[in-house]
């Protein structure tokens, strides 16, 4: 059993290195490129206007990485900064956020996304109250139109770009194998967009043979939509996937490290 890792190129070495350090065979297929955004200032203007903020929504680890390459100084004493995952968490902390002005899910929150987080908020009153959320060109609104019912005001700050890939032959060879050996591979998808590059690229490829495992309901949808035979919902956790590929007998490729 091989898992394929296709979050962006820097997260899916850190996933890589860890399924292989607990004994299992991945190997990295980064489906979305992200890359800086086309105008800078946006983001610098976003940091000068941070102690005004009450909250800072950071939607994904690249958002934290990416805003904090602008920085004009350390995390202001005020706003908190909001994450949905522990991937984003952990980007905060090593950005220097302080812990206590990190908010994110509870840790037995049924799913972690923007519905979780604001369940950690909405005992808030959020009139008047200024909310920055930090994403890529485009995002989903949930949390934005939500905060806006309850009166906040709401803005948006673009702080990296994403487009898909230009495969080369070495990765165009590793899909057409899993394609061939579709009941040995499990393919790890974080992100709808992740799938639809997938698929875009490789137009007609029958899917029904193979499993996905999606960290959120809305890309597993996705993954059914696209043709995956089996899809199985887990959350975006290193030791999550690892207890998944104990329990459904993924043979080891080395021994795990003590």
């Amino acid at each position: 059993m091989r898992f394929i890792v296709t979050r962006p190129a820097a997260q899916a070495v850190a996933w890589v290195d860890g399924l292989r350090a607990a004994g299992l065979d991945a190997v990295a297929l980064p489906l979305i490129v992200v890359g800086p955004p086309a105008d800078g200032a946006p983001v610098r203007a976003a940091w000068r206007a941070l102690p005004g903020q009450a909250l800072v929504m950071f939607v994904s680890a690249n958002a934290v990485d990416h805003f904090f390459a602008g920085a004009s100084g350390p995390w202001p004493a005020g706003p908190r900064a909001a994450s949905t995952g522990p991937g984003t968490t952990a980007a905060l902390r090593r950005a220097g956020v302080p812990a206590a002005a990190i908010v994110e899910p509870a840790p037995d929150a049924p799913s972690l996304d923007s519905e979780a987080l604001w369940a950690r908020l909405a005992h808030e009153d959020w009139a008047g109250r200024q909310v920055l959320i930090v994403r890529g060109e485009e995002g989903r609104d949930w949390l934005a139109d939500t905060l806006r019912r309850r009166g906040a005001e709401v803005g948006f700050v673009a702080a990296y770009a994403r487009h898909a890939p230009d495969f080369d032959a070495a990765q165009r060879a590793l899909v057409q194998s899993a394609l061939a050996d579709a009941a040995g591979q499990v393919w790890l998808f974080s992100s709808s967009e992740a799938v639809r590059h997938l698929v875009q690229a490789w137009p007609g490829a029958d899917w029904a043979g193979s499993l996905a495992i999606a960290s959120h309901p809305r890309i597993a949808q996705a993954a059914r939509e696209a043709g995956f035979g089996r899809v199985e919902e887990l959350p975006p956790r290193l030791d999550a996937i690892v207890a998944w590929a104990g329990a459904h007998g993924a043979p080891p490729i080395q021994s795990a490290p003590p």
